[in-house]
């Protein structure tokens, strides 16, 4: 029997997280949650933030990868990730 934790749809940022050690807390790359949260720099203290439902595998890019061979095409990769950007040691999701 696998045990399932229902995941709150909202967060509100505590006295020294970053947007990073939130997004990876919840299993999500952060420039997904920074991008559907409309987020240009990191939120204070006090910000809700909504969390995004997505589920997949987090994995951090090596060098030579594209989009295409780590989520099967482009657009499909912006989905998932909420950026075009890709470069080695970014955090996505597969």
């Amino acid at each position: 029997m696998e045990l399932s934790l229902p995941v709150p749809r909202v967060y509100r940022m505590k006295r020294g997280q970053t947007l990073r050690s939130v997004a990876l807390a919840f299993g999500l790359p952060p420039a997904l949650l920074a991008a559907r949260n409309g987020l240009t720099k990191d939120p204070g203290e006090g910000t809700v933030l909504l969390i995004p439902q997505e589920r997949g595998d987090l994995y951090t890019v090596k060098g030579g990868e594209s989009a295409t061979l780590l989520c099967g095409s482009p657009a499909r990769f912006f989905e998932r990730n909420g950026t075009r950007a890709l470069y080695p040691g970014q955090t996505v999701l597969l």
